[in-house]
């Protein structure tokens, strides 16, 4: 246990190292990581206290959720890890300072007008969601059988510290989006 918690803060100062720089485009956006399944979560207690009850489009569960912000490389620029019930929103106005937001419009919105690149980029909004997926399964950010606080942490940079040194990265094409305008 002691090993285990003197492991996380060099891994996540080994991820400042790795991080990516901005190019002029990020993506942000959101993912669950489920501390247990649903049917188990009146009887665990390694997270309670720090792990809420959250929703997302794919249903309930229970645990946090990571926020990332990604460049057009996928290149992970910014992480951030909040209980499940904390609205996607709220942790991105202190992280992402002087940037434009573009998100698609909910039917309840009023309509805003959107150049062609700012449409183009909409589309390639799948790039992060495709971060998320080498995340949790080549990298296995998440996993249901963590036994202590440190061991989540240390499983959860480790994993970050992996992507970041992976070659393979989904990435943007940029000369597609220029052609799209």
């Amino acid at each position: 246990m002691e090993l285990l918690s003197h492991c996380a803060v060099p891994l996540a100062a080994l991820f400042d190292l790795l991080k990516g720089q901005c190019d002029g485009i990020s993506i942000a956006d959101a993912t669950a990581l489920a501390a247990c399944d649903n049917k188990r979560i009146p009887r665990h207690n390694v997270f309670k206290g720090y792990a809420e009850r959250g929703k997302t489009s794919m249903g309930w569960f229970y645990g946090f959720k990571l926020h990332a912000i990604i460049n057009s490389k996928s290149e992970l620029l910014r992480i951030q890890l909040t209980p499940g019930n904390v609205d996607d929103r709220k942790p991105m106005p202190e992280r992402c300072q002087g940037l434009q937001l573009i998100t698609p419009l909910k039917k309840n919105m009023k309509p805003v007008p959107r150049t062609d690149f700012d449409k183009a980029i909409l589309r390639r909004r799948s790039l992060i969601e495709a971060v998320f997926d080498e995340l949790k399964n080549l990298c296995q950010i998440e996993h249901t059988r963590h036994r202590s606080h440190f061991n989540f942490m240390v499983n959860l940079m480790a994993g970050i510290a992996a992507y970041c040194l992976s070659d393979n990265k989904p990435t943007l094409s940029l000369t597609k989006v220029n052609l799209l305008q």
